[in-house]
């Protein structure tokens, strides 16, 4: 279930297969069984109305959810970028040997957080995620052991200025790790396709009658799709780009 719903497109098909066999199982199977008597439309009307709202609304908070988990992901990339730029500026209060140690390996770190955002091959990522962990752990030696040798007002300031780098990463990843939760894509689909089904069953025999049993399939499919990829990090053609960082990265080459 997670494999599909990070591949937006495989999420589309999947869902327009599924709903529109639905859709037409509803038009066959269940018509031949028991017809729809004019004395019951009345009656149906109102379950199909109420089925259709309440995909509708699943569907809008389902949305509001991915949309906020992606602001929150852009959130967090702007504040990794003050924290990583910030650190570096705060660096001059270290020693000179230790400042310039500190600031390369801001540069390193730096490079390694533009390649978490844009790396799309799960191994590139979990050498990427190795890489990052070995030179956070060399950032909070470089600024530790000079504040442990001289422990001043200014060197606290450095020491906290590289938690917060550190601090930043960690709630990146959170975000990224926040997701959709299986139970209501479950849920989802669930009341997606009892609505074709109904659909189905209450739509007439003729030419119209079929292509308006797509129609439903068709508007699910694309809202799923939508959804899947804004709530997808990396499978997504909607991502989150870390046009901070790399900002940062063009002021630092600079300077």
């Amino acid at each position: 279930m997670t494999n599909v719903m990070d591949k937006p497109l495989l999420m589309f098909a999947l869902s327009f297969i599924v709903l529109s066999l639905s859709a037409r199982f509803g038009a066959s199977v269940l018509r031949r069984r028991r017809k729809l008597d004019e004395d019951n439309r009345d009656e149906y009307n109102i379950i199909e109305a109420a089925t259709l709202t309440l995909l509708g609304l699943i569907i809008g908070f389902s949305f509001s959810m991915a949309i906020s988990r992606y602001d929150q992901r852009k959130n967090y990339e702007a504040e990794e970028a003050n924290a990583i730029g910030t650190e570096y500026v705060r660096a001059a209060l270290l020693p000179a040997a230790e400042a310039a140690n500190v600031r390369a390996l801001l540069r390193t770190y730096l490079d390694q957080r533009v390649l978490f955002y844009t790396a799309r091959d799960e191994q590139q990522l979990r050498q990427i995620n190795a890489r990052t962990a070995q030179v956070q752990t060399e950032l909070w030696a470089a600024v530790l052991a000079p504040a442990a040798a001289q422990p001043t007002p200014l060197s606290a300031l450095a020491v906290s200025g590289m938690n917060d780098v550190l601090n930043s990463q960690g709630y990146t990843q959170a975000a990224w790790w926040n997701r959709i939760p299986i139970a209501a894509w479950s849920l989802m689909a669930a009341i997606a396709i009892c609505s074709n089904v109904l659909i189905g069953y209450g739509a007439r025999h003729d030419n119209a009658g079929g292509i308006l049993r797509l129609v439903l399939p068709l508007v699910v499919s694309i809202s799923f799709f939508l959804i899947a990829d804004i709530d997808s990090p990396r499978g997504g053609v909607i991502r989150v780009n870390p046009q901070n960082l790399t900002g940062l990265v063009e002021s630092l080459s600079a300077h």
